[in-house]
């Protein structure tokens, strides 16, 4: 289906409204009840659970050789039973790499092209739905549901570490601890930034999404590139052009995770992000609004 024919439905539609066509609700309610949203939902919240019975079979962690910078610096995972806040933080730690990558991808570049592999879009335009408004309401709600994956990790995290560690400060890895009052707020800092940090997967999710009819091949080149990202990251002969790599940012939330908190790295890392990613939204708008939907 050409624009062209779209704008003609849309002219000859009485009380028609764009801004009245596919409901964000009903968008969310349609991605709520797909069997990929469950099954990646259980698989988050079961990962505290796995950690927990793994220290149990594992023993406590002792602290020996995770510190790396001398016996004042302790590791995250050298301190994971500490109490719940850090049981958390080590979930985080653990999984930000590539663990949620995964809901990202699958959510923004599961959007546009399962429509097309199921022949469904096409329909959905001669609705009528326009183009913008189609790509708007997916857009939202695929951020939406990342956005809840990310926090439903650390809030299962913290009611199962509650109930295996109990409640207590957070010991910083540089040393010291933060009292009761501050963890939550510092948490939620981490979350957001490891949200914002994914953004580049989302745009490029998002992207490929409206370039394909496979729902495997957008999730898939999302997650393959932000490998990509992280090898050529590892590259220290790349010396400072790392920094405009995504990848050199996404450990920055760490800075939150001190006695005084440091901003530099995760604005870099999150200037970064943002400005890939708005590159990336804004070119499949563009793209999607001159295709021609054949699905």
């Amino acid at each position: 289906m050409s624009a062209a024919t779209e704008l003609r439905s849309l002219a000859e539609a009485p009380g028609y409204h764009p801004r009245r066509t596919l409901p964000l609700r009903v968008e969310a309610m349609r991605q709520l009840r797909r069997r990929r949203t469950l099954l990646m939902g259980g698989v988050l919240a079961a990962l505290p659970f796995v950690l927990i019975i793994a220290f149990a079979i594992g023993g406590t962690p002792d602290g020996e050789g995770g510190g790396g910078g001398g016996g004042s610096r302790i590791n995250l995972m050298d301190v994971a039973t500490e109490s719940a806040a850090n049981f958390a933080a080590t979930c985080l730690f653990v999984s930000a790499g590539f663990l949620l990558v995964v809901p990202v991808a699958l959510f923004c570049g599961d959007t546009v092209a399962s429509e097309a592999s199921w022949s469904s879009l096409r329909y959905l335009l001669a609705a009528p739905v326009p183009r913008a408004r189609l790509l708007w309401s997916k857009l939202v709600v695929a951020l939406g549901f990342s956005l809840a994956a990310m926090v439903l990790l650390p809030l299962v995290a913290l009611a199962a570490g509650a109930a295996a560690y109990g409640w207590g400060p957070l010991r910083l890895p540089t040393g010291g601890a933060l009292g009761t009052a501050d963890t939550v707020p510092r948490l939620a800092l981490v979350v957001a930034f490891v949200f914002v940090s994914q953004l580049v997967t989302a745009g490029l999710a998002f992207w490929l999404s409206t370039k394909t009819d496979a729902p495997l091949g957008a999730v898939g080149g999302a997650v393959g590139l932000t490998i990509v990202g992280n090898v050529l990251d590892a590259v220290t002969a790349l010396g400072s052009w790392r920094e405009f790599l995504p990848a050199h940012w996404q450990f920055a939330w760490a800075d939150a995770l001190q006695p005084e908190l440091e901003w530099g790295g995760m604005v870099k890392g999150a200037a970064v992000s943002v400005t890939y990613a708005l590159i990336l939204f804004a070119l499949a708008f563009r793209g999607f609004g001159r295709k021609d939907i054949v699905s």
